[in-house]
C-alpha cells in the first residue's frame, strides 16, 4: 500500500456523503468509513463508494471472541473493502482469526483486504491509559506491544499516533504500517483528541498513511483543503 492520505467521512447518513464527494467529483479518494455511517446505512454505502471509484478503509475496530470476528471478517471481505481493522487487546487468537475470515471471504483471484489492528486510541492519555486501563508501563510501551503482538499474529499493521511510528518501524519493519488518526494542520486545535500531529510531523516520522477527518469534512472548501493536506503529506511544500 502506497502512502495514502484517508479521508474520514464522518457523517450520519449517505446523503451527506453525497453532498461532501460533489466537491471530489475529479478525485478517487482514499475514505474512512466509520461506525457511525456504516450502522447507520449499512454495506450499500461501501457499494456506493466503490462504485464512485474510492478505496475504503471500513473502520469497525471489531473486538470479540475469535470466532465471531472470523465469521464477521469473512463477511466484509465481501463487500470489497481495501482495509479493515480490529482492537489488538482481543488477542492473538482474535487477530488470527479475522485473518482466516478475511482469507476465506475474498473472491478467488482477489487480494485480501489488508488487516490492522488497533493499539491504543489517539484520544487516549497515559494518564488515563493507566488509570482505566490498569496497564502500568508507559503508553508508547503499551502501543509498541500491541504492535508487536499484531505482528506476530500475521497483521498487516497497526493503528497507532504519529508518535509511536518511529519506534514501531525500529523494531518490526518499514513494511509494517503504521496508520495514524489524529492529524491536524498547525492552526488548529486538538478537540477530543490527545496524541495529534500535523502531516509534515507524520511524514518525517515515517508513518505509512495518515487519516483526516474534520480538517477537510468540515472546511469551507474541503477540496482547497485536501490539497493541500496532501501536498503537506507527501512533501510538496
Amino acid at each position: 500500500m502506497e502512502r495514502p492520505l484517508i479521508v474520514a467521512l464522518d457523517f450520519p447518513s449517505k446523503k451527506e456523503v453525497k453532498n461532501f464527494l460533489r466537491f471530489f467529483s475529479d478525485e478517487s479518494l482514499f475514505v474512512k468509513v466509520g461506525m457511525e455511517l456504516f450502522y447507520q446505512e449499512g454495506p450499500s454505502i461501501i457499494d456506493y463508494l466503490k462504485e464512485q471509484n474510492h478505496r475504503v478503509f471500513l473502520d469497525l475496530k471489531l473486538h470479540d471472541i475469535p470466532n465471531t470476528v472470523k465469521s464477521a471478517m469473512k463477511g466484509l471481505a465481501r463487500l470489497g473493502c481495501d482495509l479493515v481493522n480490529v482492537h489488538a487487546a482481543g488477542g492473538r487468537a482474535m487477530m488470527e482469526g479475522a485473518l482466516e475470515g478475511l482469507e476465506a471471504g475474498t473472491s478467488f483471484g482477489k487480494k485480501r483486504p489488508y488487516c490492522i489492528a488497533v493499539t491504543q486510541l489517539t484520544s487516549t492519555g497515559e494518564e488515563q491509559m493507566k488509570q482505566e486501563q490498569l496497564i502500568p508501563v508507559s503508553l508508547e510501551q503499551s502501543v509498541l506491544h500491541y504492535a508487536k503482538l499484531a505482528n506476530d499474529s500475521g497483521l498487516d499493521g497497526v493503528v497507532c499516533s504519529t508518535y509511536e511510528s518511529q519506534l514501531i518501524h525500529s523494531k518490526l519493519s518499514n513494511s509494517f504500517l503504521t496508520v495514524s488518526p489524529g492529524i491536524r494542520l498547525a492552526v488548529e486545535a486538538a478537540q477530543d483528541q490527545k496524541r495529534v500531529a500535523t502531516p509534515k510531523l507524520a511524514r518525517e516520522s515515517g508513518v505509512s498513511a495518515i487519516v483526516v477527518g474534520r480538517s477537510i469534512t468540515r472546511a469551507e472548501n474541503p477540496l482547497e483543503n485536501y490539497l493541500f493536506i496532501k501536498k503537506e503529506w507527501e512533501g510538496a511544500i
